[in-house]
């Protein structure tokens, strides 16, 4: 039986932790078939960005009706998108398929790094958020897209509120980087499911955005409603993050294979 299919579109991370790699990795631990479509290589290992190169918009089209019109898909996953151009492109591409989309509006890496122009930010709110069945900003990125600063959980629902009138049909605010436990918001605007997580002291994190979306994706692809298939996605991110190892002389990444090698579920 062919798995279901999920096909993200975003950059490449030459050090395998974030990006098409960590997509990829991802959607093979939950059970589908895990296609591509590269926006950007970067030059990027546990110490940052040491460089990235745009795809032409004709390159990222034509790899997108590659996949789609030929094999198909159940859902589609937004990563890296740098520039105002790309942004657009690809919103008209996800905006006409038949599939859920899940957007992580990608603004800097791990490390600090700037991976999206401020010249883009305009057609992320007009073109691509509104394409989202849901939306999956971390503090930062509501920051950049909408100037809300987020400093405490109860300011989660307003920053919520704003990026809704973008257009997604729900959107993930995660908490991420406030203290305490690791509390995410997801709503719709009339319903709310708060995410609660243990925070665990492990500073090997790196590829946790582009790992929550991707899960997410995986399980929308295998028909589960948005809050099941977030609440999944959620569950496995914090096991990868329990099991996150050291690689290279700087952040680590999250294990994306942890299931396959525990019993357990560390972190659930």
């Amino acid at each position: 039986m062919t798995p279901p299919r999920v096909l993200t579109v975003a950059g490449s991370d030459s050090g395998g932790g974030a990006g098409v790699q960590a997509d990829l990795k991802t959607m093979l631990a939950l059970g589908t078939h895990g296609m591509s479509v590269i926006t950007a290589v970067t030059a990027q290992n546990s110490l940052g960005v040491q460089g990235a190169w745009e795809l032409p918009v004709e390159a990222v089209r034509a790899q997108y009706r590659s996949v789609v019109d030929d094999i198909g898909v159940q859902a589609v996953k937004t990563g890296m998108l740098s520039s105002a151009a790309l942004v657009e492109a690809v919103a008209e591409l996800i905006a006409g398929t038949d599939a859920p989309v899940v957007v992580d509006p990608v603004g800097v890496s791990k490390h600090g790094d700037p991976l999206l122009a401020a010249s883009a930010l305009d057609s992320v709110r007009t073109a691509l958020l509104p394409a989202a069945t849901v939306a999956t900003p971390n503090l930062d990125e509501v920051a950049q897209l909408t100037g809300v600063r987020v400093g405490s959980e109860r300011e989660l629902r307003r920053a919520a509120a704003v990026v809704l009138a973008y257009g997604p049909r729900w959107v993930l605010i995660k908490g991420g980087h406030l203290p305490g436990d690791a509390v995410d918001l997801l709503t719709d605007g009339s319903e709310e499911h708060w995410l609660r997580a243990p925070r665990h002291d492990n500073r090997h994190t790196h590829g946790t955005g582009c790992t929550l979306a991707s899960a997410i994706a995986a399980q929308l692809a295998k028909g589960e409603t948005v809050p099941e298939a977030v609440a999944a996605a959620k569950e496995y991110v914090t096991g990868a993050i329990v099991s996150g190892f050291a690689l290279g002389g700087g952040i680590g990444p999250v294990d994306h294979g942890w299931r396959l090698t525990r019993r357990d579920t560390p972190g659930a």
